[in-house]
């Protein structure tokens, strides 16, 4: 990725902080999936790792303060934020899926694999919520209540699903067809600087 090149993840990323602040988006409608999906696609080394994971733990910190300045219980916030720790195990899987994806690989086929990462994060999450939240009966029954309708008092599960599987596929989209247009464009700039870096090579003195 050239000197240009990596200035776009960083892009991606404070586009992604702003969209995460609260009322920015509708519920549980989130780009998290697909930046951690092509995380993996597009970023080099390790940076497909840290930078997607340290955008997510800052905005999530950043967004448990937001609550706690307008008087909400702090032991609780924090309990939250531990409750969502889990979910970083989903993100890395989706940060490994995407490493197994080329930047190359057609958009079509990108948006696919943004998908499965999408399906994958609401499979994982809500497995994770069946297997601590001792109102689920640890059962087959309870797995798919957990995965279908959730818990009486919020909102049926399935209507997260629907939510995570249509932003996953969208900011998939997104995402990667942004870099790919950045990278289409390195190549015109390389052929554009070459005849200037001949002509500026000195010739050689004569023998």
């Amino acid at each position: 990725m050239k000197a240009k090149g990596k200035g776009l993840p960083l892009i991606l990323m404070l586009v992604f902080a702003l969209s995460r602040w609260p009322g920015v988006m509708p519920e549980n409608f989130s780009a998290a999936y697909a930046l951690a999906f092509c995380a993996g696609v597009f970023f080099p080394g390790h940076m497909a790792w840290w930078l997607p994971l340290a955008a997510l733990l800052g905005t999530d910190c950043l967004i448990t303060l937001y609550y706690a300045s307008n008087g909400s219980a702090t032991t609780q916030l924090t309990q939250a934020l531990l409750l969502i720790l889990p979910n970083y195990l989903a993100y890395a899987a989706l940060i490994f899926l995407g490493r197994r994806f080329s930047a190359k690989s057609s958009w079509l086929r990108l948006l696919s694999g943004g998908l499965l990462g999408a399906l994958l994060f609401y499979v994982v999450t809500n497995t994770i919520s069946w297997l601590v939240n001792p109102r689920y009966d640890k059962s087959v029954a309870g797995w798919i209540q957990a995965l279908t309708v959730g818990l009486p008092e919020y909102p049926p599960t399935w209507e997260f699903f629907r939510n995570t599987l249509f932003s996953g596929g969208l900011f998939t989209g997104l995402f990667a067809g942004a870099m790919k247009v950045a990278t289409a464009m390195e190549p015109e700039e390389e052929e554009k600087e070459a005849p200037e870096a001949e002509e500026a090579e000195p010739e050689e003195a004569p023998a």
